[in-house]
């Protein structure tokens, strides 16, 4: 799934005190998104010339956007419905959203990327953008949605963002993630093997039982699903609802 990276930096350090002083996953999610891949992904996410490997994660994103889309105009609930779009990126989600009628607050770790969601928005009051990691997000909305972010986080640190999510979420929590298998792992792999100087943050694949396991402990049964995948992005996204 290449959600904003495909590949995977080396960790390895020479010594514990390296360790102790090496960037966490965070840290170095923030830095990449406000600098090198700003540009990469904000031409991604919009409509503007980009290379054959680019247009085709463009395409991946947009269709797990729309398969969200889709639900609220299947369910036919978006008019004033609270909705946290916790990672907007530059908004593809949430401008569409609040155009429905939702009220949408979006945050990202990124400034720049904030920056260009606004930017992006022809109403000023909706969407409300923030720039806000996933830990320090706060409030109570009726769905709480994350896309494409995941994956940028180990396991450990992703049931404890999801827990989080799942908190504020008064009744469905939406989330897409990598998963993992010996195909994609592989794949994984190839892909972590191949240079370029957009490649800047880690890449973790979860296993969707995992993930399943977790929103059963907290209280949410999974109501629909659907899978994209196309040459360079992979993704399963998951509906949960609160029992």
């Amino acid at each position: 799934m290449s959600n904003r990276s495909n590949q995977a930096i080396d960790s390895s350090n020479k010594n514990s005190n390296t360790n102790s002083k090496a960037p966490k996953d965070k840290e170095i999610v923030r830095d990449y998104f406000n600098s090198t891949g700003f540009d990469r992904w904000r031409r991604i996410y919009g409509e503007g010339d980009v290379n054959r490997v680019q247009r085709d994660i463009r395409t991946g994103h947009q269709q797990t956007v729309d398969y969200v889309l889709d639900w609220f105009k299947n369910d036919k609930n978006a008019v004033g419905q609270t909705v946290c779009d916790a990672g907007c990126g530059t908004g593809s989600l949430s401008i569409p959203l609040s155009a429905m009628g939702a009220k949408v607050y979006a945050s990202d770790i990124s400034e720049k990327m904030v920056g260009e969601g606004k930017a992006r928005a022809s109403n000023p009051e909706n969407p409300i953008f923030e720039v806000k990691d996933l830990a320090s997000l706060s409030g109570e909305y009726d769905t709480v949605i994350c896309l494409d972010v995941l994956i940028h986080y180990p396991d450990r640190e992703s049931e404890e963002m999801i827990a989080h999510l799942a908190s504020l979420a008064k009744s469905r929590l939406i989330l897409s993630f990598a998963p993992k298998n010996p195909y994609y792992v592989l794949m994984k792999k190839v892909g972590d093997m191949v240079p370029g100087p957009s490649k800047a943050t880690r890449a973790y694949l979860h296993k969707e039982s995992d993930v399943r396991r977790v929103l059963q402990k907290l209280g949410f049964t999974i109501k629909r699903k659907e899978f994209t995948a196309t040459s360079f992005y992979f993704s399963r996204l998951l509906e949960a609802v609160r029992n």
